[in-house]
């Protein structure tokens, strides 16, 4: 290897390693500031503080949850694209629009109930006090949702 292809792997390689760290610093300040887990429900992130067995039986309960709804969750999709196609268009059809977002709601509704009765029949094989911890996470997720949601107004 010539010396000068050797400077030119070494330099892209220390380049790599800044961007990798610097990577890896943001999202520990993203985390540190409490923006907390991107695109995470109440119930997901109240499950973090579970032990870590049963966080990740949680979870996988969570994700099969989830895969069982994927179809609900595509037509919910299709639903937002339709909306988003309407509200482009030159002549806004109200009623059309209005559907569109009805499906939207309903396929939300639809998968956060399926969610929902899924964490509580898991809820069901905890223990007291794993339940309890469960809990206190719901509670920890809504007040950080309130204070910023309060600190979010004029």
């Amino acid at each position: 290897m010539s010396h000068r292809l050797f400077r030119l792997v070494c330099a892209a390689s220390i380049l790599l390693n800044l961007f990798l760290l610097g990577a890896a610093l943001g999202g520990a300040a993203w985390l540190r500031a409490g923006h907390g887990m991107i695109g995470a429900g109440a119930i997901r992130v109240a499950g973090t503080t579970l032990p870590p067995d049963a966080r990740r039986a949680f979870r996988g309960t969570l994700r099969t949850a989830r895969a069982e709804m994927r179809a609900q969750a595509d037509a919910g999709q299709a639903a937002r694209a339709e909306a988003a196609a309407l509200l482009r268009a030159p002549r806004l059809d109200t009623a059309r629009l209005a559907a569109a977002l009805a499906r939207v709601r309903a396929a939300d509704y639809a998968i956060r109930a399926h969610l929902e009765a899924r964490a509580i029949a898991f809820a069901a094989t905890l223990p007291a006090d794993q339940r309890a911890r469960l809990a206190d996470g719901l509670e920890r997720r809504r007040a950080r949702a309130f204070a910023r949601a309060a600190s979010d107004r004029p």
